[in-house]
């Protein structure tokens, strides 16, 4: 691997080499990009793999190169996440024809042990000098939330496939939905968008993230609990922990960095969607905030090490140039840095404030918005005019 790192304390470095895990990549294509956790590069002629990778939790993420495109130019990423025991062997070929690493059977990655040694040059050690950074953005996923959200394929794909909802192959099969033939003249943009097909996920490459409660509001609401709950979004949070993770709340942190992960290192941008949705809920709901102070100390710090690995300017929408991140803290820290809030909570909401305020130069002073008068939407059955 190009660029790899070897520089590391001799003693740590026998010590990975013999308790570390292994992870053998054969067939690669030279060119491609190859990374694990906070790290790339690409691959030279001689790669075969990564050693004394330390055992935990693990996102191995690569892109292959075009064989007819520019130099530089590679597919688009694809990712999967590793949960590695300690002297583990993880053995996986490359499949030229899906463009996909394929894990082998654990007996063949067995037989490899006896053939490290001949390996040993073909494998570059990982950067132990980053785990600490690649720890601080994974530290509450664990084995099981990898197989609860993780595809049910095993690979994590920035860009799925996507197949026709129907089958429109036939004149008759779009005469069903009145839509023209083929070769007709479209007449407009319209006519046009229309002659599109509907087009789903291939099955079995969804992420399995929570969803997120569409309603937030209980059924039969009045008036004045609509906009409580839309100001106040404990009700809505409360709703997906019980529907997700009944009887332990802090799990929702684990695919707070999960979708963090997918979106930052896997470039899979409903992972980005998906950890804007979880931040809102999380940062809008007072109610509960104050009641979970441990939660919330691990939502601060589980922030500032995301917030670390991103440019100032990554959270301002295009259209509006608002800046979506300084809003909804905003409104978490005028909870948490009050006197109602848990001490130690409140101490360190204020230094994270500071913090934000200091490197990116973000306003937290102002009223937030949810402070002004909002519109909201009313139950069905309740007439507005009465």
């Amino acid at each position: 691997m190009e660029g790899a790192s070897v520089d590391m304390d001799p003693e740590l470095a026998r010590q990975l080499f013999f308790e570390g895990a292994t992870l053998v990549f054969l067939g690669v294509p030279e060119g491609s990009e190859f990374g694990i956790d906070c790290n790339s590069w690409q691959v030279g002629p001689r790669f075969k793999g990564v050693k004394m990778v330390p055992p935990g939790v693990h996102f191995v993420h690569y892109s292959v190169k075009r064989k007819d495109g520019a130099a530089s130019e590679t597919g688009p990423r694809t990712g999967i996440f590793l949960h590695l025991q300690q002297k583990e062997i993880r053995l996986l070929h490359w499949n030229p024809q899906d463009e996909l690493m394929v894990p082998a059977p654990e007996e063949e990655a067995e037989k490899l042990r006896e053939q490290l040694t001949s390996l040993d040059p073909f494998l570059g050690p990982y950067p132990y000098e980053s785990l600490r950074c690649w720890v601080s953005l994974s530290s509450h996923i664990n084995k099981e939330v990898i197989g609860r959200l993780q595809p049910v394929c095993g690979n994590i794909y920035a860009f799925p496939e996507v197949l026709p909802t129907e089958n429109m192959t036939l004149t008759e099969d779009r005469a069903k939905h009145n839509l023209p033939k083929y070769d007709s003249v479209c007449q407009s943009y319209k006519e046009g968008m229309s002659r599109l097909p509907l087009m789903k996920q291939k099955a079995g490459t969804e992420i399995r993230f929570s969803q997120l409660p569409a309603k937030l509001y209980p059924e039969n609401a009045t008036p004045a609990e609509v906009t409580k709950h839309s100001m106040d979004l404990s009700y809505a949070l409360g709703c997906l922990l019980e529907t997700n993770y009944p009887g332990h709340p802090l799990e929702v942190l684990a695919e707070l960095q999960f979708s963090f992960v997918c979106f930052l290192l896997g470039n899979v941008y409903e992972g980005f969607e998906q950890w804007k949705g979880l931040l809102n809920l999380l940062c809008r709901s007072e109610t509960f905030a104050l009641q979970q102070p441990d939660l919330y100390s691990e939502v601060i710090s589980i922030l500032y090490h995301q917030l670390a690995q991103v440019p100032t300017d990554f959270f301002i929408d295009i259209v509006s140039q608002d800046n979506f991140l300084t809003s909804t803290l905003q409104v978490l820290f005028s909870f948490l840095c009050s006197p109602s809030a848990d001490k130690s909570v409140r101490k360190k909401a204020m230094r994270f404030r500071a913090h934000l305020t200091k490197k990116f130069q973000w306003d937290f002073e102002e009223e937030p918005l949810d402070c002004a008068p909002i519109v909201v939407q009313l139950p069905e059955g309740w007439d507005n005019t009465a």
